[in-house]
């Protein structure tokens, strides 16, 4: 059995990171497997509880953020509306775009509406459940690292 090492960075909004606490637990609190593939997720997000202290101001807080985003195999975005209000959010979409990493969307339960800005740009999207979510990065990982 082979281990594949995915990295994933989980974009949110710290008002909202609920969601990334979610997602993370999923992603990262579980062993995963796929056919024959053990997978190794490791987590190149930046969590509430771990940011990044040593920017001095917002340029190089989004350089911090692009370093991650381009170490990463796949973006995670949360689709709630308050994406389509988040700059941050907007400007990770644009480092996933700068650097070609797949983005994928994950629609939060009971949503009823997505964020465009996010939808948009997706190369895939999900709804709120564990198992077509890690399928979901299983399958955008190993469609570009074949």
């Amino acid at each position: 059995m082979s281990t594949r090492q995915i990295h994933v960075f989980i974009s949110h909004a710290w008002a909202h990171s609920h969601h990334y606490d979610t997602l993370s637990g999923w992603i990262f609190n579980e062993p995963w497997n796929v056919g024959q593939a053990s997978l190794d997720f490791r987590d190149f997000s930046v969590p509430k509880k771990d940011p990044i202290h040593d920017a001095p101001n917002a340029q190089a807080l989004q350089n911090a953020i692009f370093e991650k985003i381009a170490r990463s195999h796949v973006v995670v975005i949360p689709s709630g509306m308050y994406a389509t209000h988040s700059k941050w959010i907007q400007k990770e979409i644009a480092g996933a775009k700068q650097y070609s990493k797949p983005i994928l969307a994950v629609t939060p339960w009971g949503q009823e509406r997505e964020s465009g800005v996010v939808v948009d740009n997706a190369d895939e999207s999900v709804g709120w459940n564990k198992q077509p979510l890690i399928n979901a990065i299983w399958s955008l990982y190993f469609a570009r690292n074949r």
